[in-house]
This record gives structure tokens, sequence and C-alpha cells, in this order.
């Protein structure tokens, strides 16, 4: 049998390249601002992960089925419909900060955004920071 393989790897990709490929002149300004905000607020800088991921930083996971592998501490991706974040899952804090966050809807590990303007940036920096902190805690060894 063979091992699981993530589809979402960090690959070599050129971030900018990417963005400028976003057919929306908006949503790619959109993504230029995400891009300042997520490196400033992470540390970390911007990567490809997948085909259309820009993640920051990566931790190591293992769960309990034995099924691991590595993934972005946090990310984004400007979408056609919307741009969605990616946080960390299970973080119960989320939902607190959530409500100061602006205009957004949720999926199983994504925050969806129609626009930045739509949102509380210092609400998101928190969101960033949190996210990264819950994760370098719950996997401490990468």
């Amino acid at each position: 049998m063979s091992k699981y393989e993530p589809k979402t790897k960090e690959t070599e990709h050129d971030v900018v390249e990417f963005i400028e490929k976003v057919d929306s002149p908006k949503k790619r300004e959109d993504a230029y601002k995400l891009l300042e905000i997520f490196e400033e607020t992470s540390g970390f800088k911007a990567k490809m992960w997948g085909p259309s991921i820009i993640g920051f930083g990566s931790y190591h996971y293992k769960y309990a089925s034995g099924h691991e592998g590595d993934a972005p501490l946090v990310g984004f991706s400007p979408r056609k419909a919307k741009i969605s974040l990616y946080f960390a899952t299970g973080d119960t804090d989320r939902e607190e900060t959530l409500k100061r966050f602006g205009k957004y809807t949720t999926g199983k590990s994504c925050v969806y955004i129609n626009k930045v303007d739509d949102i509380e940036v210092e609400v998101l920096k928190e969101m960033i920071s949190q996210s990264i902190k819950f994760l370098q805690n719950l996997y401490p060894n990468h």
C-alpha cells in the first residue's frame, strides 16, 4: 500500500508570479495587502504550498492514526469566489476573536472573506499570531 501523499506541499513556485496571475485586479491588490500583513505578523517569508496556497512558516503534524505531514502555520489563497484564510483548526479561542473580525464566512478549516476592506486588519493580525502560537504549542518539535 502506498503512503498517503499530501497534495499541499511546499513548492519553489514564485509567490509574486502566482499573485500576478490572479484575474481580478481588486483581488490581486488584496493578495498583496495580505502578503504584507501575513509576512510582517508571522515573521515568515511567503512560500507557495501546492498550486494555490500562500503559506507562512510550517509545522510537522502527526495524528493518532499515524498519518503525518507538513503544513503551513498560516496562509491564504486568493480564489475566484472568495479569499480563503487558513488558520489552525481546533483553536477554541478563534470563535471569540472572529466576533470582532468583520464580514466573513467559515468552512471546516478556512475563514472566507470577499475583500480586505470587509475585515479588521488588527484582528487578522491577532488571529495569525494566535494560530501560530497554538500550533507551535501543539507541535513543539518543529
